[in-house]
């Protein structure tokens, strides 16, 4: 087969004469399409062993990569940064690549029709955890309760984080890289100040600076020599710094197993680095990646799959479509999706739209660091880590607001309302993004002043008295000072996307928006004084919140997206609050589980780092607390608990079913909860509460 190499951001690649072809063909037309050029199957067999899924029948697993061809001309492709600094093959297009990872019905026309597009978190899988209730991996093989699969979806995940490094069937997307323009100088590399913090909670002398599984920009040689670092226990501590003879920058450009990879850089420290403190490295870096590609990776892989298109399609076997495409995303996976549709994606070049719904999901307030020059899409923003990189930033809310720190108008939705291709989406956050992700400003204003009113696509949803990712049970302490919260939102993802389903195809109402509201008093300033938390003995109350600042990331980063002040100077803070409590702790206003409106402990989104983990009494990133009740009036008045025991609420474990189904039902009747999951949930809960409420 004939092969025409090409040189895309320094690195050789090849197209096969019929791609290419097809290349020069879309040229001699007026307009030029983004487009899959070329989906390449590598592995295609039974999933699960070939079990069958109810009237859907058995699955296949495809696995593969998909080529990309975009035309850094096109309007839609404008939010892209550095795209016209990328090598571009003959015909003026960018290329680049992702990996590949299907589960589809070996029959697509016994499915629904619909993809389900799971964006991978850190190159993760997360769809089957989520939704099936199932152990995960990267490599699936166990469907779980099988959920998605008795539904008839899709299920697909594509490369999207240029960050990661290959291994453990992490899903990699090889971003192009932005060079200087010839006309300036081909030979110099374009470059910039990069900053990385480290938090560990182990004592060691050596990190990688980016974490585990991700590579780093390349220093310069003058950035190792000119690299500063600095140290601190808390947020709020000045910065010290550390002399550049106590610590070390070493390049491992051989732990990439890919040449588009970024290398591992790591940093000695002659000192050691001390629990819980934070470690910040500024340096002169290289070869940014154009990582704004990664949205449009998404885009055309959602539109040829819908729509039939790119040579080696895996989904174009018979006569069957798919007509729907839902996306979901967790934690920095949601931020994606927000910050997808905030820069207009969900258009694709010939003006249809892309997804029909989409799923956020934990993913608070923030966008990401995904599309600017030296991008750091894993980067997060935290009360203790990270407190002041760029995810967390306006707009905050899907309704268009002015932000009175900046004066700047815009609002998640506005670009793609403006276009008409926005989807319906569904926002859904635990207890735990209000403490550590801003997850307030999802529906206030900036300043916290008065309740966001959504537009009508949108529904909100608060799943209270949870954290991030439910803990296993029984909960372990971790680096906390309370045990991890187990409550379980996992059902409720199953019913609502039940319900986004129904209102994509048939323009069924979802359920109403459930969260805690200004308006009613359920959403209040985070204090102690104002959410009434109860003085429960031994635990303490939080005395500091994540809240985002306005960054001043220099005088380029409206214009052309790039960081010049490192690390930034705050300019003012926005206002975050928190959900009001019950006598129990637990928090009002909210879709909570059953077993939080039934309890059998307090669930809180907050928990507080134990002292052997050092920075005592900052958040433990995303945890909630999970602090059981006590089991009896003699019990509760022996410790001083304020809050009702076990046996004064439901006398035994009879009493505690009844009511637990009782609010089983009344969920399953508000179309929140699936009538399959009453009995998985009675039965896991009656675990819980037997040795409770058994008599002793």
């Amino acid at each position: 087969m004939n092969q025409q190499f090409i040189r895309v951001g320094g690195i050789v690649c090849y197209l096969t004469a019929i791609a290419s072809m097809a290349l020069v063909a879309t040229t001699l037309v007026a307009t030029t399409w983004a487009e899959v050029v070329r989906f390449e199957i590598t592995d295609r067999q039974p999933f699960a062993d070939g079990q069958s899924f109810g009237e859907v029948g058995a699955y296949e697993r495809i696995v593969g990569r998909v080529d990309y061809a975009i035309d850094p001309g096109h309007r839609v492709n404008g939010q892209i940064v550095d795209l016209p600094l990328a090598s571009h093959d003959e015909q003026g297009r960018v290329t680049f690549s992702s990996d590949l990872f299907i589960l589809a019905p070996q029959d697509l026309s016994k499915g629904n029709g619909a993809v389900f597009y799971d964006v991978n978190n850190r190159g993760n899988k997360l769809a089957i955890r989520f939704f099936n209730d199932g152990p995960g991996g990267n490599d699936p093989t166990d469907p779980g309760n099988g959920f998605l699969m008795r539904e008839g979806y899709t299920i697909v995940w594509s490369g999207w984080d240029g960050e990661l490094l290959a291994g453990g069937s992490r899903l990699q997307l090889r971003a192009p890289i932005a060079e200087k323009p010839i006309a300036e100088n081909e030979a110099q590399p374009l470059t910039g100040l990069v900053r990385y913090e480290i938090c560990t909670d182990k004592e060691s002398q050596r990190e990688s600076v980016n974490g585990g599984n991700h590579g780093a920009y390349r220093p310069t040689t003058h950035g190792i020599d000119t690299a500063t670092l600095t140290w601190r226990l808390r947020v709020a501590d000045n910065r010290v710094p550390i002399p550049r003879d106590q610590f070390q920058l070493t390049v491992h450009a051989d732990k990439a197993k890919d040449p588009a990879e970024l290398p591992v850089v790591e940093l000695e420290l002659a000192a050691g680095f001390r629990r819980g403190y934070l470690y910040e490295l500024i340096y002169e870096a290289q070869d940014p990646l154009v990582h704004g590609v990664c949205f449009a990776s998404v885009r055309d892989l959602i539109t040829a799959l819908k729509h039939r298109e790119g040579e080696g399609n895996p989904l174009t076997v018979g006569d069957a479509r798919l007509e729907f495409a839902y996306g979901f995303g967790v934690s920095q996976s949601g931020r994606f999706l927000r910050e997808y549709l905030h820069q207009g994606f969900n258009e694709d070049e010939r003006g249809r739209t892309v997804f029909d719904g989409l799923m956020p999901h934990v993913a608070g307030g923030g966008l990401g660091s995904f599309n600017h020059r030296f991008a750091q899409p894993t980067a997060y923003s935290t009360q203790h880590n990270m407190s002041d990189w760029p995810p967390d930033r306006f707009p905050f809310a899907y309704e268009t607001q002015t932000d009175p720190l900046s004066q700047q108008t815009d609002g998640i939705m506005q670009r793609v309302a403006k276009t008409k291709t926005a989807p319906k989406v569904m926002h859904t956050q635990s207890a735990a993004e209000y403490w550590s992700r801003a997850g307030s400003l999802v529906h206030t204003d900036p300043m916290g002043s008065r309740d966001a009113s959504p537009p009508t696509n949108v529904r909100i949803y608060a799943f209270g008295g949870t954290q991030h990712g439910p803990s296993s049970f029984p909960p372990s302490q971790g680096k906390g000072q309370e045990l991890a919260n187990p409550g379980d939102y996992r059902p409720l993802l199953r019913g609502l996307l039940t319900a986004l389903d129904a209102w994509c195809r048939d323009d069924v109402t979802p359920p109403a928006s459930c969260h805690p509201r200004i308006d009613d008093g359920t959403l209040t300033p985070w204090q102690q004084a104002s959410t009434g938390f109860p003085a429960i003995p031994g635990v303490r109350y939080p005395e500091v919140i994540n809240q985002p600042n306005l960054l001043d990331l220099g005088p380029r980063w409206l214009t052309a997206r790039i960081i010049d002040h490192q690390p930034p100077p705050r300019l003012g803070a926005y206002r975050v609050l928190a959900a009001k409590c019950d006598a129990d702790g637990n928090p009002l206003g909210c879709l909570s589980p059953p077993e939080v409106s039934v309890p059998l402990a307090t669930f809180t989104g907050w928990n507080l780092r134990h002292r052997d983990y050092g920075a005592e009494n900052e958040l433990v990133g995303l945890n909630g607390s999970y602090i059981p009740l006590p089991k009896s009036a003699s019990a509760r008045q022996a410790s001083g608990d304020p809050r009702l025991s076990l046996t004064e609420r439901f006398g035994d474990l009879d009493g505690y079913l009844k009511q637990l189904e009782k609010r089983c039902q009344q969920m399953v009747s508000e179309r929140y909860l699936l009538a399959e999951d009453v009995e998985r949930i009675t039965k896991r809960q009656r675990e819980r509460a037997e040795p409770l409420l058994k008599d002793d």
